[in-house]
């Protein structure tokens, strides 16, 4: 018999996540019947759509969503051995039993010399993010300028090297001088930090005089209606995210981009990453193959001990992290 640590979501959040809105439990779990597989976490995510997704899909009482790199410790699944490691989505749990058909091996060809946790970034949903929202949304091609927010974020650093990859001109921001250092070094051609700009309009303005043919917004707010008063004429915007609304007790009113949007007669689409899941295999496959050439440079923000999933994720909502947000079990 083994006893699962797992974290419940006590409360549901008011404003901000609090460490006291969730609560650590633990469950027996029962033995393997045929079919099934025990598998151990090894690293676990924390991401933004965690806090969107947990008001709209979750009851108080259930365990936390979310997706972690797993290895599999006892199996009576033929399509799984023990000491496989698989992509699963079963929440924040230290040991779970599956019948392995929502379970994903790591990608083909994997070195041994590369984190596992990467697929849960670079090489997993935030890559993925990246690239589908890069080609199939903002259809980007070579000599645009691209425009990312929260750009040293999992997603974000990803887009903007994709897009230099691309051939684009790529600006970004983020939220501290450190960020925006580490954005310059991984090859963005412009970077600002939004928290210290006297203006965010002459910020933009002066990193891209011409304006952006693409936008891949994180953010929402007050940033995305600057950014789209600056876009070119046909440009194309990905809402990816909208971190800055979703602590919000209060909706946000305004302003509204109805007028640059006609004026400009730009394309906006919001999207989920889920939509290209029958393209999982060519986009972790393009991205593994350019982190391994070094084209596309990874960095975690790793937080020790699943005890403190709570803190790392209300440490990612604050920005705290530099690249993808992950805990080592």
């Amino acid at each position: 018999m083994v006893t699962a640590r797992v974290w419940v979501l006590k409360k549901h959040f008011e404003g901000f996540p609090k460490t006291s809105d969730f609560e650590l439990k633990k469950i027996e779990l029962p033995n393997l019947k045929d079919g099934e597989l025990l598998l151990e976490s090894v690293f676990l995510s924390v991401d933004p759509y965690m806090r969107p997704y947990s008001q709209r899909d979750m009851k108080e009482g259930d365990i936390m969503i979310g997706t972690q790199v797993a290895r599999v410790v006892e199996s009576k699944n033929p399509a799984f051995s023990v000491g496989a490691f698989v992509v699963a989505g079963s929440g924040w749990r230290t040991h779970f039993i599956s019948d392995g058909k929502d379970l994903h091996l790591l990608p083909a060809g994997w070195p041994e010399s590369l984190s596992k946790s990467l697929a849960l970034g670079t090489v997993g949903m935030p890559g993925l993010t990246a690239y589908f929202g890069l080609l199939e949304v903002c259809k980007m091609k070579p000599g645009d300028t691209v425009l990312v927010n929260a750009a040293a974020g999992a997603v974000g650093s990803v887009v903007g090297q994709l897009a230099k990859i691309g051939g684009c001109k790529v600006v970004g921001c983020a939220g501290s001088d450190d960020k925006v250092a580490y954005l310059k070094k991984i090859g963005f051609d412009e970077a600002f930090n939004y928290k210290t700009v006297t203006s965010l309009d002459e910020a933009l303005r002066k990193a891209s005089p011409d304006g952006y043919d693409c936008f891949f917004d994180n953010v929402g707010g007050e940033f995305a209606y600057t950014a789209i008063s600056q876009m070119k004429k046909y440009g194309r915007i990905a809402i990816c995210g909208a971190i800055s609304q979703y602590n919000d007790s209060v909706p946000q009113k305004g302003p509204y981009v109805q007028i640059p949007m006609l004026f400009k007669e730009l394309q906006m689409e919001g999207f989920i990453v889920s939509r290209w899941n029958n393209r999982r295999e060519e986009g972790l496959k393009a991205l593994l193959k350019w982190v391994v050439e070094g084209k596309v440079k990874c960095h975690e923000h790793i937080t020790e001990g699943f005890e403190n999933m709570p803190m790392a994720f209300i440490g990612m909502l604050k920005g705290e992290n530099l690249g993808k947000a992950v805990v080592k079990v």
